[in-house]
């Protein structure tokens, strides 16, 4: 691997948060954060998981994934992982174009709404734009009003694909 990719890399700094924020590719060192605040969020403990995602999407072909961490700007406070989005590019579903898939996004919930997910969301958004693909997409639960409404809110909308499922029982 580049020595250079490893080295923190401020991608973008979050306008609401008074450049308190920083939006970086994830290190190791993260990984215990990153497992906590699942947990916390989710209930669910799955580090196993989330060891296995830094070893795919934080150390291999990253110039077409994307595992970045918002962190504590604040030299006085320290760093502090806030939250963290995950994504890669796709060009194998059904014939789509190349397009920037975001399948990971989390904030500590004491802090929503102070700009750290639109931190992470313009982040990764450059990076796909970087990488030379202009779309980006995600797929949230009918039901999950609060990523739905966030990633409405960074100007996402329904799509050309509808997703199918099967019962396998």
């Amino acid at each position: 691997m580049d020595a250079s990719v490893d080295e923190i890399r401020v991608v973008t700094t979050a306008e609401p948060a008074e450049d308190n924020v920083r939006v970086r590719r994830v290190r190791a060192a993260d990984v215990p954060h990153v497992i906590d605040l699942d947990a916390h969020v989710t209930k669910l403990a799955k580090a196993a998981y989330w060891t296995d995602i830094y070893r795919r999407y934080g150390r291999q072909r990253l110039d077409e994934r994307f595992f970045l961490v918002a962190e504590n700007g604040d030299p006085k406070i320290g760093p502090c992982v806030l939250g963290f989005i995950i994504g890669e590019i796709r060009a194998w579903e059904f014939g789509s174009t190349p397009c920037g898939w975001v399948f990971a996004l989390s904030v500590e919930p004491r802090i929503r709404l102070s700009g750290v997910g639109s931190a992470l969301f313009a982040a990764i958004a450059d990076e796909f734009k970087r990488a030379g693909v202009g779309k980006m997409r995600t797929m949230v639960a009918r039901d999950s009003r609060l990523p739905l409404q966030f990633f409405r809110s960074e100007g996402m909308m329904a799509g050309p694909y509808i997703q199918l499922e099967k019962d396998l029982d």
